[in-house]
């Protein structure tokens, strides 16, 4: 018999009390802020990723006002490796409007939660929920899935018609009391028991009512989303080495703030090699010796594949190239405090490791 959303509260609210997750990082002292930032670090990106990142995030920026005052470096450098770049930005913007125009605080009410940078209605609504206890629904990827299977919305999950059906059914299910264990709870379920593939449907609490468990529907529920053509781009990467006093540098330009890594830091890109040696030609210095092609790095975006060709150079000492606000030589042995793309990061350490490779 389908689940009356009563039933799905009460339900999920005692298996959480057992078999919940009672001791994530922001689950001690859950202010608004730390809230906040576990939300937006969870974003497309699972839990035991995040606790490393949130820890240190958390013990540099305590509090809402040491984040607006961060420098944007800083923020990114700490970010690094978690992709997904612009939350990063965001989560500094919209600190810097809630020191300017809201004491420090995050408001009380939902609309002028959704209004601050970066933030949508169901983070609205889970910062609201698990710090305050409103009642507040929230709709992320792990309670569609849930609300998908538990109650047979079928459909493309993106598509505006699925997606009101889905708010409607958190609505009814979310509860007057306990709303903070309720919503850690579907959050929960969602990643734990009711995952993508192979789903534990034999411990899950919703089974004996769960529509997709029922009617063996786990695959295709939720409906798949719309395909969207997959892109590619291919650039070549400019690594343009220094010897720093026995060290090697790598010169780095800040990236635009709007577009792939914007903020971040990463060796120029160019349509080819014959561009980027030009370039270095004239904004570097000649090279040394013959430049030399390393293995391609291939990096897989929400929408696109990306391929960078890196082309070692090195170059002279007397490079005329200084460090400013959107250039810089990166010492491998002594790296800046800087924001760096992961497949950047990545390269920079087998250069240090393989510095002749």
């Amino acid at each position: 018999m389908k689940l009356q959303a009563q039933q799905f509260a009460e339900r999920l609210l005692t298996w959480f009390e057992i078999h919940g997750r009672h001791n994530l990082p922001w689950q001690v002292n859950p202010t608004p802020y730390r809230v906040w930032v576990s939300e937006v670090m969870l974003q497309q990106t699972q839990v035991a990723t995040v606790i490393p990142y949130y820890e240190r995030f958390m013990a540099r920026f305590p509090n809402v006002s040491s984040l607006a005052a961060a420098p944007l470096d800083e923020v990114l450098h700490l970010w690094t490796g978690l992709g997904y770049y612009a939350r990063a930005r965001n989560l500094r913007a919209c600190a810097q409007v809630l020191v300017a125009h809201h004491g420090g605080e995050f408001p009380d009410d939902i609309e002028a939660v959704i209004a601050l940078r970066g933030i949508g209605k169901s983070t609205a609504g889970a910062i609201l929920a698990l710090s305050r206890g409103q009642r507040q629904p929230i709709l992320d990827g792990n309670v569609k899935r849930v609300l998908a299977r538990v109650f047979g919305i079928a459909g493309d999950p993106g598509s505006a018609e699925v997606v009101a059906r889905m708010w409607a059914q958190a609505e009814a299910c979310t509860p007057t009391q306990n709303v903070g264990a309720y919503t850690q709870a579907i959050m929960d379920l969602g990643a734990t028991l009711c995952a993508r593939a192979n789903p534990a449907c034999t411990v899950c609490p919703m089974s004996t009512g769960c529509i997709a468990a029922l009617e063996g529907r786990q695959a295709e529920l939720p409906g798949p989303k719309a395909k969207r053509t997959r892109g590619s781009r291919e650039a070549t990467l400019l690594i343009a080495e220094l010897d720093d006093e026995g060290s090697v540098a790598v010169l780095v330009e800040r990236r635009p703030n709007v577009g792939l890594w914007g903020g971040l830091w990463s060796p120029p890109q160019f349509e080819s090699e014959f561009a980027a040696l030009d370039w270095c030609r004239r904004e570097v210095g000649e090279p040394e010796v013959e430049s030399r092609a390393m293995a391609p790095i291939h990096h897989a975006f929400t929408h696109f594949d990306l391929q960078l060709n890196p082309l070692r150079v090195r170059c002279r000492p007397q490079a005329s190239v200084h460090d400013g606000d959107d250039r810089l030589w990166y010492r491998l042995g002594s790296p800046p405090r800087v924001g760096l793309p992961q497949p950047i990061l990545k390269l920079f350490e087998r250069l240090r490791s393989t510095p002749g490779a």
